[in-house]
């Protein structure tokens, strides 16, 4: 079988700077034990698992904030993700008396930074971003009062905002095209609100690679894990703009052979939060499938902790 391999995909530098963080926490005897991460480092379960394997203990509950998983840490180290933080629930490590490592990306933090700066000097913002998502908790917990947060077109009917000044803004994970499309709305609503884009660059050149090579192939499949927004985005995009129908996988394991029937060629690319090495799996495997051949077809993942993580010196 065919396969186009997507370039770029997969890990960005701020994914590989959590990582690092949290390997030289697991090694450094002088920081307080436990070690917790508030939240999944970063969106996928294989390294969530290898980063448990170190003896890092990941605190999470998609049902509940930051603020409340940090409820149930009393004492030790606690390292904050790549997807940002609010200030308040820093604070309240802090004063808990845990020690605290932040391991935020920058491109979230210039957000958070950017929208202080305006916000202090008399700005109202509007935050296009997902409902529920870590980044956005963290993004809405800069001020509670002047951000507004919007998903979807339809949510602009009820927001009312009498501010000259407003920018509008966005989640960094989120949809190019959809970002560009939901600021226009606003801006038909507010005509004096700016639009200041913070697509980060390895998600806008991971989107944009997928929009120009998925076309020549006829299924796209996207791996990483389920509450990745970013590879959920690659695959949208996959449909919307390239016209290729897409699956999303965390690992080859989820791969329906149904659906390579009568496919020549597949296009494989992964989010910015899946190791290597997974990827590498699943482009294996759909090189060497042959619909003729049964030894070809089994799926099962050979993947294990100590493959996920980079060497650490």
């Amino acid at each position: 079988m065919k396969v186009i391999k997507i370039a770029p995909r997969g890990y960005c530098f701020g994914v590989i700077s959590a990582l690092n963080i949290v390997q030289d926490a697991a090694k450094d005897e002088s920081l307080p034990r436990p070690i917790y991460v508030l939240g999944m480092i970063v969106h996928n379960e294989h390294i969530t698992k290898a980063i448990d394997d170190l003896g890092v203990i990941t605190i999470d509950d998609k049902t509940k904030t930051r603020e409340e998983l940090l409820e149930q840490i009393d004492a030790g180290t606690v390292i904050f993700t790549a997807h940002g933080i609010a200030p308040a629930v820093n604070q309240k490590a802090m004063d808990k008396g845990l020690t605290v490592i932040d391991a935020s990306c920058k491109d979230v933090i210039k957000t958070h930074v950017l929208m202080k700066e305006h916000i202090d000097a008399g700005y109202d913002v509007i935050y296009i971003g997902k409902h529920g998502h870590p980044e956005t908790e963290g993004a809405l917990g800069v001020d509670k009062d002047h951000i507004h947060l919007l998903s979807k077109a339809d949510e602009l009917e009820k927001l009312a905002l009498t501010n000259e000044k407003i920018i509008i803004t966005n989640q960094t994970t989120m949809s190019l095209w959809d970002v560009y499309s939901l600021s226009e709305k606003i801006k038909e609503k507010f005509p004096q609100a700016t639009f200041i884009k913070e697509i980060c660059n390895a998600t806008q050149v991971r989107q944009e690679a997928v929009a120009n090579q998925a076309g020549a192939a006829d299924l796209t499949l996207v791996v990483g894990d389920p509450h990745s927004n970013n590879t959920a985005r690659l695959s949208q995009i996959s449909i919307e703009r390239a016209h290729t129908p897409s699956h999303r996988i965390a690992s080859v394991a989820d791969i329906d052979l149904n659906w390579l029937k009568e496919i020549e060629t597949v296009a494989v690319t992964a989010g910015a939060s899946t190791p290597t090495a997974v990827t590498k799996e699943v482009i294996e495997f759909l090189e060497a499938y042959d619909p003729k051949d049964e030894t070809t077809w089994d799926t099962t993942s050979q993947i294990t902790s100590d493959k996920v993580l980079f060497k650490r010196k």
